[in-house]
């Protein structure tokens, strides 16, 4: 299968969050830890411009799919930043890397992305 684009077509990162089969068993303070740590690393990459949009899964029919990043990087800066987020380190979260092509100008992410979809 080609990776390259059709014309009129722009690409995103998705990483998809989902919670490993065995998690490790972490005490109710570590966990708070590490997602304080994971929400301030998300932070981190919005003001940096590295990310677009993060957030949690509810509802869904898979419980392990946990949440979703759209980065606006290429896949390997994504997979990258991916590994050093908190939760993913702590084993509590793994990283699933996609990427999503689209419609040129379908998505724009200005920073305020629920004004956009």
């Amino acid at each position: 299968m080609s990776t390259a684009p059709r014309p009129g077509m722009e690409s995103l990162t998705l990483i998809l969050l989902r919670r490993p089969a065995n998690p490790p068993d972490l005490t109710d303070d570590e966990s708070d830890a590490v997602q304080a740590a994971h929400l301030a690393f998300l932070d981190k990459l919005r003001t940096e411009g590295v990310m677009g949009a993060a957030g949690p899964f509810r509802e869904q029919t898979d419980e392990t799919l946990r949440g979703l990043c759209v980065y606006r990087v290429g896949l390997d800066e994504a997979r990258q930043h991916a590994a050093a987020d908190p939760a993913v380190q702590a084993g509590i979260l793994v990283a699933e890397p996609i990427t999503w092509w689209f419609r040129e100008g379908e998505i724009q992410l200005d920073g305020n992305m629920t004004d956009k979809l």
